[in-house]
């Protein structure tokens, strides 16, 4: 790393003060915070500000995410899109400055909350109701929600493809109808991922230009 590294944000969190090794992007070994008010971006050093988007950048980029969410003293995390590097901390906090109210929207709209995946797959094709099983979802898993998304079927097997914004508190009973929908049907592979920084439900990316 070089003596006066740029800065490769993770996503933003409340105004907090965090200090973790991690394997980050571009090597990156160090997650700490840049404040700015009430915002806390996650960062770690990088000696560019256009990282290249390989398979084993993106791969540390969620696992910084996933480890951030996992701890007991983080609630919150709006995640950003690969790639939002900049040249040093003030230039970060002006674009945050810039992007306050946006950055403090999503903060609120994804407040205490995860990403969780669900995919109802059948292996056998053709042996599933479809319609049963996407009213299954709808009674058991929509009510433990703050929302959802229907993404893509990019298989004919696939039955379901889903995300959904879980409150913390509510991640148990969800895992609990999660493990009753898979014992009721036996033929069906559900695949539950998750905890996830809440990707599907902000969209925000701060200040690209301002990074170069």
């Amino acid at each position: 790393m070089s003596d006066n590294p740029n800065l490769y944000v993770y996503g933003i969190t409340e105004q907090t003060d965090i200090e973790l090794t991690v394997d980050g992007v571009g090597n990156g070994s160090t997650l700490r915070t840049v404040e700015y008010r009430s915002l806390a971006a996650l960062v770690t050093d990088i000696d560019t500000t256009d990282p290249d988007r390989s398979d084993e950048a993106v791969a540390a980029h969620d696992s910084v995410l996933q480890t951030v969410i996992e701890r007991d003293d983080i609630e919150t995390v709006v995640p950003m899109g690969f790639g939002m590097a900049f040249k040093n901390a003030r230039t970060l906090k002006g674009v945050m400055r810039g992007a306050r109210r946006a950055l403090r929207k999503a903060l609120n709209d994804v407040e205490g909350c995860v990403e969780l995946g669900v995919k109802l797959v059948d292996p056998a094709g053709g042996t599933a109701d479809p319609d049963e099983l996407q009213d299954r979802l709808e009674s058991d898993l929509a009510p433990l929600s703050a929302g959802q998304t229907d993404d893509d079927l990019f298989s004919d097997r696939l039955i379901a493809n889903r995300s959904y914004l879980v409150e913390q508190d509510r991640r148990e009973a969800f895992d609990d109808a999660i493990d009753a929908i898979d014992a009721d049907y036996e033929d069906v592979l559900v695949r539950y991922t998750g905890p996830w920084a809440p990707y599907n439900f902000v969209d925000i990316r701060i200040g690209a230009e301002a990074s170069r």
